[in-house]
């Protein structure tokens, strides 16, 4: 067997690839986000998002986390007695996501509040 397949040449690090339908990635890549941050508050270690995924914003992360749970923007806005032109604008990144209202989505949809938060 040639060396390059019995040696994992990897310096620590994994490449993961994930195919899933167009509609659901940003909701996967909330989901991942979410799951390496807890990784990293259980080990100590933790990594940036901007590192592990350049083009996400607390906006893509509000949008596929809502679609995740099969959310309409009405139904979330009611949930958290706000308007839905304020979840529009948030997930557009419009409206910046400070921590409070990071802590009631955090909430209303189920996850760390951290993860509204870059």
């Amino acid at each position: 067997m040639l060396e390059l397949t019995k040696t994992p040449h990897t310096d620590g690090t994994v490449c993961l690839t994930v195919t899933v339908p167009k509609e659901q990635a940003e909701g996967v890549a909330a989901a991942l986000e979410g799951i390496l941050r807890l990784v990293g508050e259980v080990s100590g270690k933790t990594v940036p998002a901007a590192e592990v995924l350049p083009d996400m914003t607390p906006g893509k992360v509000l949008r596929g986390a809502r679609n995740l749970r099969e959310m309409t923007q009405a139904q979330l806005a009611d949930a958290l007695a706000i308007s839905k032109s304020n979840i529009s604008e948030m997930e557009r990144d419009v409206r910046p996501i400070g921590k409070e209202m990071a802590k009631r989505l955090g909430k209303a949809l189920a996850m760390p509040y951290k993860s509204f938060l870059f």
